[in-house]
């Protein structure tokens, strides 16, 4: 049996491919959409991707099942449970419906799906089965129902999908699944999840790739609940302390249930003069992506751009500060050569960021201006009518500067209803990275927004803690 983990540092996100090397055939479960990494290792090991799996309705990224399916011939499979509202929609019409118990055979590989509902109402886990060597399955691909150490939320709902109390409900259906489902299977089962630490899915996940049943059952922290019977204890521990959920977890919702669009080959990304790019952002036909460390975006950049630092959190940032709901010109990436800004594409369209049209080597001659950035020495006479901060509600609860207001950079953009439309925002996340992207959207919005250098965590370090007054 071939069984392999693509794991996506941007995302946090995992995907896999199980292969019967007798049959020559593959299965992928919860494909991104750039698909040449499911392509090459089928190649690499002589089988063809004849199915392709979806856990769940995905929150944090834009599937690719079916850009899969489309590309390869592959049969899709998704899951009919979860009652009408979790349905899949037209873009899946030619998919097999999996209730409980479904199996995927290829050769001697058998795949059954098991509903683990919790963290959402039609959620699949996959038991897998190699057949050549044993009648038991060894494996568990548990997408975002267990993770090393952890669980799938299950207020993401509420939080970014316009649910009501719906918290509850998943959190009751977690302790369910995990009695009925994860706890009946043997200690020696292999967990395999579909995310990892920094994943916003869940509070505390495991940066270790996978376990197994007997230490879960041991050690994560919800098994004593478990052992115990202890339905409110599990429920309150579970929701507590919940990180915020981006606000584009919501359309990544819509477009996963009723099937993202599928995008084929792509064009050729165009290189931009300094003087083309000037000629288009005279007129806002385009928007430039500035890609440097935001200590060399504070030396310069082009005014209105927006600032995503480096391929490590593209995808994330990414999403953070452009919203193709609301936005449709296309992006101009600041990048050493066509072969970076395609990787920079792949990254992008991961989060359903489609319009990249070209890239630039250089931003001289653009006219650049300075972001506003603000010392420690001079931030108790720096004028502003709101001190922002834009890390997490969880960051903030351990500590922030006094006087300082919450809106996590994942969801500014959203909750501009928020913040002030005239004067200045004086804004600071840890340490100045996530500020920098924040600010880049904010002030494309028109807002004055001024940055504290170093962040919170220079702040915090001073030996005075500088008083910051508006």
């Amino acid at each position: 049996m071939l069984l392999e983990r693509i794991y996506d540092q941007d995302l946090a996100q995992a995907s896999y491919v199980i292969g019967c090397q007798a049959k020559g055939e593959a299965l992928v479960v919860d494909p991104r959409r750039d698909l040449d990494v499911y392509l090459e290792i089928a190649a690499k090991n002589d089988m063809t991707i004849t199915a392709v799996a979806e856990t769940h309705i995905h929150a944090d990224y834009l599937s690719g099942t079916r850009e899969l399916a489309v590309r390869t011939g592959a049969t899709m499979y998704v899951s009919d449970e979860g009652g009408p509202d979790w349905t899949y929609g037209d873009g899946f019409d030619e998919a097999i419906r999996m209730k409980h118990g479904h199996t995927i055979t290829l050769g001697n590989i058998t795949s059954q799906a098991v509903h683990t509902p919790g963290h959402t109402p039609e959620h699949m886990s996959f038991l897998i089965t190699d057949g050549a060597q044993a009648t038991e399955p060894g494996f568990m691909l548990t997408g975002d129902f267990v993770f090393v150490g952890d669980l799938g939320r299950p207020d993401l709902l509420d939080e970014a999908a316009g649910g009501v109390d719906t918290r509850f409900e998943g959190a009751k259906g977690l302790f369910a699944s995990l009695r009925d489902r994860f706890l009946t299977l043997p200690d020696y089962v292999q967990v395999l999840p579909a995310h990892g630490a920094g994943s916003a899915c869940g509070k505390a996940l495991g940066s270790i790739p996978g376990s197994t049943v007997g230490y879960e059952r041991e050690f994560a922290w919800w098994s004593n609940y478990l052992k115990n019977d202890n339905e409110q204890g599990f429920i309150d521990e579970l929701l507590e302390g919940q990180p915020d959920a981006h606000a584009y977890f919501g359309r990544m919702k819509v477009q996963n249930r009723e099937g993202p669009e599928v995008l084929g080959s792509q064009a050729d990304l165009i290189e931009y003069t300094p003087e083309q790019l000037a000629a288009e952002l005279s007129d806002d036909s385009i928007i430039l992506v500035d890609t440097r460390h935001h200590s060399e975006v504070h030396t310069g950049t082009v005014e209105r751009s927006l600032n995503i630092p480096g391929l490590d959190k593209a995808a994330s940032y990414g999403a953070w500060v452009y919203n193709p709901e609301v936005e449709d010109r296309p992006l101009v990436l600041l990048a050493e050569d066509r072969d970076e800004a395609e990787e920079w594409r792949d990254h992008l369209i991961r989060v359903g960021i489609d319009t990249v049209a070209g890239y630039t080597r250089s931003l001289s001659g653009l006219g650049l201006v300075k972001p506003t950035v603000v010392g420690l020495a001079d931030l108790d006479r720096f004028e502003h009518v709101m001190l922002l901060d834009v890390r997490n509600k969880t960051e903030y609860a351990e500590g922030h500067i006094p006087g300082a207001e919450q809106l996590s950079g994942g969801r500014a953009l959203w909750h501009q209803d928020r913040l002030p439309q005239e004067g200045t925002i004086l804004t600071y996340c840890e340490t100045g990275i996530r500020n920098s992207v924040t600010a880049s959207a904010l002030r494309r919005e028109g807002f004055d927004v001024a940055e504290i250098e170093g962040g919170y965590a220079n702040w915090k370090n001073h030996p005075q803690n500088v008083p910051v007054t508006a």
